[in-house]
C-alpha cells in the first residue's frame, strides 16, 4: 500500500508539474522575447532562449510615445488602481457588515439581486452604462473608472467580507454595544481589525482586476496622455507600419512586476481570506 500511495503521488506531481509548464510557457516565452531584437522575435519563435540577449527593448519601450513616456503610463494605472481599490474595499467592508450583523426587511431580496449582479456578464451593461456616463461628461476621465466602485458595485468583495463577518462571534458585537459603542463605532474598532485578512484579499483581486483592465479603458480613455498601461501597450502595434513587439514584450513584462510583488507580499493574508471566508461561527 505504501508502494502503491508513493506512485500515485509521483504520477500526480509529474501531471501537475508538466501542465504547470504548459500553462506558464506563453509568459515565459513573452519574458524571453522581450530580451531579444524585434526583427527576430518571430523568425526565432520556436526558441525560448535568446541567442544575443538585448536590453534595447527596455530603453525603447520605455520612452513611450509623442513625449510620453511609458512611467506616465504606469503612473496612471497606479493612480486609478489604487483610489479604485480604497473605494472596492471600504464600500464592500460596510455593506458586507450590514449584510452579516443587521436585520431588515428586504435583506433577502437584497442579497439575491447582489449574487444575481455577480452572474450577469459586464458586456451586458457596456451601451448603458456608456451613455450614462456621457451624458454625466464623464467620458475621457478616470471618473467612470473609479466612481463607481466607491458604491460597492462588486458583488464577489461584498459576499467574500460578509462570509468571513459571519465567522465572527456575535458576542463581541453584544459586548461592545453595552460599553456604549454605536454601529459604526463597532465597524471601526473591532470588525475592521478583524476582517483585515477579507481585505487584503479583496485589496489584492481589486489591485490586479483593474491594473489589467484594458475595456474600459478603451472605452472611456481617449488622451493618449491618460492611457493606463493595459490601453498604452497596444500603441506598439501599428497596422500601417512596423510593429515594434521586442518593445511591447518589454513593457508587457515589466507591468507584470506590480501584481507579482503584491501577490508576493501579501500573499499569507490572501490564502488566509479565502481559506476562512466559508467558514460559519
Amino acid at each position: 500500500m505504501k508502494r502503491k500511495h508513493t506512485l500515485y503521488a509521483v504520477i500526480y506531481h509529474t501531471f501537475v508539474f508538466a501542465f504547470g509548464l504548459i500553462m506558464i510557457y506563453p509568459l515565459v516565452w513573452m519574458v524571453m522575447s522581450s530580451f531579444k531584437e524585434t526583427s527576430t522575435v518571430f523568425t526565432t519563435a520556436s526558441s525560448l532562449i535568446p541567442k544575443k540577449f538585448v536590453l534595447e527593448n527596455y530603453v525603447n519601450g520605455w520612452k513611450g510615445f509623442a513625449k510620453v513616456s511609458f512611467a506616465t503610463f504606469f503612473r496612471n494605472s497606479l493612480f486609478i488602481s489604487i483610489v479604485a481599490t480604497i473605494g472596492t474595499v471600504m464600500s464592500s467592508a460596510l455593506v458586507a457588515y450590514g449584510f452579516a450583523r443587521f436585520r431588515f426587511l428586504t435583506k433577502k431580496l437584497l442579497f439575491t439581486a447582489m449574487l444575481l449582479s455577480m452572474m450577469l456578464p459586464a458586456q451586458v451593461l457596456m451601451i448603458p452604462q456608456y451613455l450614462w456616463y456621457q451624458k454625466l461628461g464623464w467620458v475621457n476621465s478616470y471618473l467612470p473608472l473609479i466612481v463607481p466602485y466607491f458604491f460597492a458595485t462588486h458583488g464577489f468583495f461584498v459576499y467574500l467580507i460578509s462570509n468571513f463577518i459571519g465567522g465572527i462571534p456575535v458576542e463581541l458585537d453584544e459586548a461592545a454595544k453595552i460599553d456604549g459603542c454605536s454601529y459604526f463605532k463597532i465597524f471601526t474598532d473591532i470588525m475592521l481589525p478583524l476582517i483585515r485578512p477579507a481585505m487584503v484579499t479583496a485589496c489584492i483581486f481589486s489591485f490586479i482586476w483593474r491594473w489589467d483592465d484594458f475595456l474600459s479603458a478603451l472605452l472611456y480613455v481617449n488622451q493618449s496622455d491618460k492611457y493606463p498601461v493595459s490601453l498604452a501597450l497596444k500603441l506598439f502595434c501599428d497596422p500601417g507600419s512596423s510593429s515594434d513587439f521586442g518593445a511591447m514584450f518589454a513593457m508587457a513584462t515589466l507591468s507584470l512586476l506590480p501584481s507579482v510583488v503584491i501577490f508576493i507580499f501579501f500573499q499569507k493574508y490572501l490564502v488566509e481570506g479565502i481559506s476562512t471566508s466559508g467558514l460559519k461561527g
